[in-house]
């Protein structure tokens, strides 16, 4: 008989089944398929329930690199906020992802954007994430699976959100 196999390193044990909402964008390779290959292992620990369209957008941050596609996903797991984070990142990984400069290219980036109503603060991950108030690369996407959605630390929909964003312009539907 062979060894038993060790669970995942994410792995830390399922509790209540908790939905999430998920950003995910590529500007090396073939982006679409990039998108399209972490979907299917992000099935591994999580149930998709919705997936936008693909948008086409320019780079934050660092500006000299490609164009990157982006969509946001919301799933249903049975993994906690910090092994989400976790799965997450061995999926990153497993497409051949390497962390170089902050906000730089990449094969692949997931980002959790929410989890259930929580609010988390951690050294790690922060929940709902920081940032996405102020990125249309990540509402407009958004919006199309949840429009009504509530920001538990803004109490704004994402629809409102998505009012008040700026770089509108730079996000298009991708064909």
């Amino acid at each position: 008989m062979g060894e038993p196999s060790s669970p995942p390193e994410y792995y830390t044990g399922y509790h209540k089944m908790a939905t999430a909402y998920l950003s995910l964008g590529s500007n090396l390779g073939d982006r679409e398929a990039n998108i399209k290959s972490a979907l299917n292992l992000l099935r591994q620990e999580a149930r998709i329930l919705k997936v936008s369209s693909l948008y086409e957008t320019e780079p934050v941050g660092y500006e000299e690199q490609p164009r990157f596609l982006n969509c946001a996903c919301a799933v249903e797991t049975g993994l906690d906020p910090r092994a989400l984070l976790r799965f997450a990142q061995s999926v990153e990984k497993q497409l051949g992802r390497k962390r170089t400069i902050r906000f730089g290219p990449r094969v692949i980036d997931i980002d959790i954007l929410f989890y259930d109503g929580l609010i988390l603060d951690s050294p790690n991950l922060v929940i709902p994430h920081p940032r996405l108030a102020e990125r249309a690369f990540v509402l407009v996407p958004l919006k199309e699976i949840a429009h009504r959605l509530i920001h538990p630390l803004l109490g704004l929909t994402i629809e409102e959100l998505l009012q008040q964003a700026e770089g509108l312009e730079e996000v298009s539907l991708y064909s």
